[in-house]
This record gives structure tokens, C-alpha cells and sequence, in this order.
């Protein structure tokens, strides 16, 4: 009975990891899409190297 036990122990912690590391997974696909999502848009954000690009004003 006790190997039974040990084994329903070890069996409920390995499917909450793979369940945690499911979440992982689709929190990594979220932002990653998000950050897709994002580039076509007319009002995203300046790119720094654009800065360099003009003169100093005097």
C-alpha cells in the first residue's frame, strides 16, 4: 500500500509540472504574438538607430 501511495504522490507532482509547464508555454506564445501583433502598427515605437540620423541642433 505504501509504493501505491508513493506512487500517486509522484504521479500528482509530475502532471502539476507538465501543467505549469503548459502555462509557461502559452504565456511565451501570448507575448510573442502580442509582439507580432504590434510591428504593422503606423503609431509603434521609434527605433533608437533613427535618432543618430540628424545633426545636433546648435
Amino acid at each position: 500500500m505504501y509504493e501505491y501511495e508513493i506512487y500517486r504522490s509522484t504521479s500528482a507532482e509530475l502532471i502539476r509540472r507538465a501543467d505549469a509547464e503548459r502555462e509557461i508555454g502559452r504565456a511565451r506564445r501570448a507575448r510573442r504574438a502580442a509582439r507580432r501583433s504590434g510591428r504593422h502598427d503606423p503609431e509603434g515605437k521609434v527605433r533608437q538607430s533613427d535618432r543618430s540620423r540628424f545633426a545636433p541642433a546648435a
